[in-house]
């Protein structure tokens, strides 16, 4: 690639961040450490009406624990700050008065109601209201006012928006990276407010202007920006500029039915769709995040980057090192990509049995301080080595494994079936073996409980269901030698013996 990768994720800060967005995040990280370029974060902030806050710091936040940091943004490498479009203000005036001069631009002073009164009248006649060339010499605006008098109306403080001068009979052949050439009629566009008289720019200029003086090389969007492609691209032209290539991502669709993911769907549907938790302020309603219900943040990534990509073959696991290697844009699909929940789970499952134990056994003491016991955490190591393979998250470890710190005092009803009228002599029998055994680790207690049941000719299920009930419960849990040498000698007789008059 001839030309300096530099690539930007330039979300708005108007509430937490959607796992779309992560994906485009991810996509562009992804692309700028292949190509050895830049990633940067942008926070577009314009729109101060809608902005919430807490939700810049929220998506630093997500970022950092995602593994996808900016090699700039606010507070770090500031070649091009700032990085805060609300900081920047100052910069967009010119850059509209400099379309207004150049007749790429004009001033419209349509007030609201007006705009409102046209709309109503082209639906009574069947029509959609378009403000462009078909009508903009007819409405209120610098392009039918003499030059004397749009001038006296803005010195008179008159309200006014700048709009872009859309041209006029031109079909736009435009590039995609993913999509290939992508063709618009400019006489479908509308002209597009570019500027307002509160000295804000809308998101299409301050977009193209930070774009340029940040050296942007490519811009990596999702789909839903597509329709912006032509004014952005005539923006560049307007401007005499060279634009960035483009690469729409597909969407990531709900995991039932046809649409895209929203940010309403996840809790409801019983799925994060959040990196992170979050409180509403205003509502002080409550959103998942995979970060809290236990997901690893590699298997995020690792699933987020399969949502419309793959590397042409059936490998499903990567490390953002094997990502990074293996991402090409024109590996992306142009079709949606379906969310799919249980799939995730997968993911955080391999993720989970591939974790070092000692990791996982310090994520699993606090739970287990909740539920009153602090064993050393070289037994929980042990105990979490015994069960993570049938686990998704560390939070399922407690009901798979309480047996070891709590005896049962029930028994599964359909697994007692298995205690017959010769079971309590067994068991009685197996006792006396167990309370002979010097070496009390797994494999030595095997080998002589079989031995015995060998010698004996006693069948195994006569024995090992039983036995298993005693201490568990249930006929569930790992190897069942595995929990008689975690648990000990002492604590394996005493629950037997219960088990006996019990069951």
């Amino acid at each position: 690639m001839s030309k300096q990768v530099r690539v930007r994720f330039a979300p708005s800060p108007t509430g937490p961040l959607h796992i779309g967005g992560v994906r485009t995040a991810l996509f562009n990280y992804l692309f700028a450490k292949k190509n050895g370029g830049t990633f940067f974060l942008r926070i577009e902030d314009t729109d101060q009406n809608r902005f919430v806050p807490g939700a810049e710091e929220y998506i630093m936040e997500a970022l950092e624990w995602l593994g996808i940091t900016p090699d700039e943004t606010i507070g770090k490498n500031e070649k091009f700050g700032p990085y805060k479009q609300s900081e920047r203000k100052h910069l967009y005036q010119q850059y509209a008065d400099q379309l207004i001069q150049s007749g790429w631009a004009y001033y419209a002073f349509d007030t609201a109601e007006s705009l409102d009164a046209h709309r109503k009248q082209h639906e009574e006649q069947g029509k959609t209201f378009i403000y462009n060339h078909h009508n903009r010499e007819k409405l209120d605006t610098s392009l039918v006012l003499s030059t004397e008098e749009t001038k006296a109306r803005i010195a008179a403080g008159a309200a006014y928006v700048i709009r872009f001068k859309t041209p006029v009979n031109e079909t736009l052949h435009l590039e995609d990276i993913i999509r290939g050439e992508v063709k618009f009629d400019t006489n479908l566009l509308d002209d597009k407010v570019l500027f307002k008289s509160d000295g804000m720019p809308t998101y299409h200029l301050a977009n193209i202007v930070d774009d340029h003086l940040m050296e942007t090389s490519h811009v990596i969007r999702g789909e839903e920006w597509l329709p912006s492609m032509p004014l952005h691209v005539l923006l560049y032209r307007a401007f005499g500029w060279d634009a960035p290539e483009f690469a729409h991502l597909p969407l990531i669709l709900k995991p039932v039915g046809n649409g895209k993911l929203s940010k309403r769907d996840g809790d409801k549907l019983g799925f994060p769709v959040f990196p992170l938790e979050w409180t509403d302020a205003s509502s002080m309603t409550q959103s998942s995040g995979y970060r809290e219900k236990g997901f690893f943040p590699e298997a995020v990534v690792n699933f987020l980057a399969l949502l419309g990509w793959n590397d042409g073959t059936d490998k499903e696991l990567y490390s953002l090192e094997e990502l990074v290697a293996a991402f090409d844009l024109k590996r992306v699909h142009k079709a949606g990509a379906k969310f799919d929940p249980e799939k995730n789970k997968w993911f955080n499952h391999q993720y989970l049995v591939q974790a070092d134990d000692e990791k996982l056994a310090a994520d699993y003491a606090p739970i287990l301080a909740e539920n009153g016991f602090t064993p050393s955490i070289e037994k929980i190591t042990k105990i979490v080595s015994l069960i993570k393979e049938r686990a998704h998250f560390v939070s399922e470890f407690w009901e798979m494994s309480d047996f070891f710190f709590v005896a049962p005092s029930e028994y599964d009803a359909k697994a007692s079936k298995n205690w017959k009228e010769e079971t309590p002599a067994l068991m009685q029998q197996l006792i006396t073996i167990l309370a002979a055994i010097e070496d009390f680790t797994s494999v030595n207690i095997e080998t002589i409980v079989k031995e015995w049941m060998t010698t004996n000719e006693i069948g195994m299920g006569k024995v090992m269901q039983p036995f298993r009930l005693s201490l568990v419960g249930a006929l569930k849990g790992p190897h069942l030698f595995d929990i008689v040498e975690v648990i000990g000698k002492e604590e394996t007789i005493a629950r037997i013996n219960t088990a006996i008059t019990k069951v």
